[in-house]
């Protein structure tokens, strides 16, 4: 029972942390989108492919999560507003970022020139699911090489999911993998869910996700 009441405390921390966080964001009028994903689903290129087709009309910022290097954030620091790279390898919660990470973050970046904040999660289908970050949307990212059964296995992270992209279309004749069935397991868990198939190499579907985003930044301009 006591170890329970820890693992309560942590999260109930960390809600109040993220509540104060998305308060911050509220108060600058920046709109946040957390992309979750396991290794390799198209995360930094899926975010690419977005800055590319929305930074004309927008001010973008990106908060990359990443074990180790800065990889990332050095591929997209030229496309966008600002960029803070977290790692997370020496600290207390490595496999996921948490809402002191993301406080930390906000404090460097220039939120008064940011109208959208990419907030680029660690590779991680489990921990991401359980902590909020301050973000006003969850998007989950699942790519056809890992195969359709990734719903069943790892059922928190899509049920708490606004958005899952279905990524790297163009390789769906070389791959093994019922996009139907994928998509009635998780709207079992997640009726409300959005789905988005892409190809980050192609550009397929890009346009229609970056028409969802922009359509939620609106609704959550108009309703604060």
């Amino acid at each position: 029972m006591k170890r329970i009441e820890v693992v309560q405390s942590i999260l109930e921390a960390n809600d109040s942390i993220a509540a104060r966080n998305q308060r911050l964001l509220d108060e600058n009028e920046v709109f946040a989108i957390n992309i979750m994903s396991a290794p390799g689903a198209g995360k930094t290129s899926l975010l690419l492919q977005t800055v590319a087709h929305l930074r004309n009309g927008l001010h973008i910022g990106v908060i990359e999560g990443d074990v180790a290097s800065t990889l990332d954030s050095e591929r997209v620091r030229d496309e966008v507003t600002a960029v803070v790279q977290i790692t997370t390898q020496h600290m207390s919660e490595s496999c996921a970022l948490i809402a002191t990470m993301v406080d930390s973050a906000l404090k460097r970046l220039p939120l008064g020139d940011i109208d959208l904040l990419l907030i680029e999660n660690v590779g991680n289908l489990i921990c991401p699911s359980e902590f909020a970050l301050g973000e006003h949307r969850k998007v989950v990212i699942s790519s056809l090489p890992e195969g359709d059964d990734k719903p069943m296995k790892y059922p928190i992270i899509f049920a708490d999911a606004d958005a899952v992209v279905i990524n790297k279309l163009d390789l769906l004749p070389y791959v093994d993998f019922d996009i139907p069935s994928f998509q009635n397991s998780i709207r079992g868990l997640n009726p409300k869910v959005k789905f988005f198939q892409v190809s980050c190499k192609s550009g397929a579907g890009i346009e229609d996700w970056c028409a969802w985003l922009l359509q939620e930044l609106e609704d959550h301009r108009q309703k604060a």
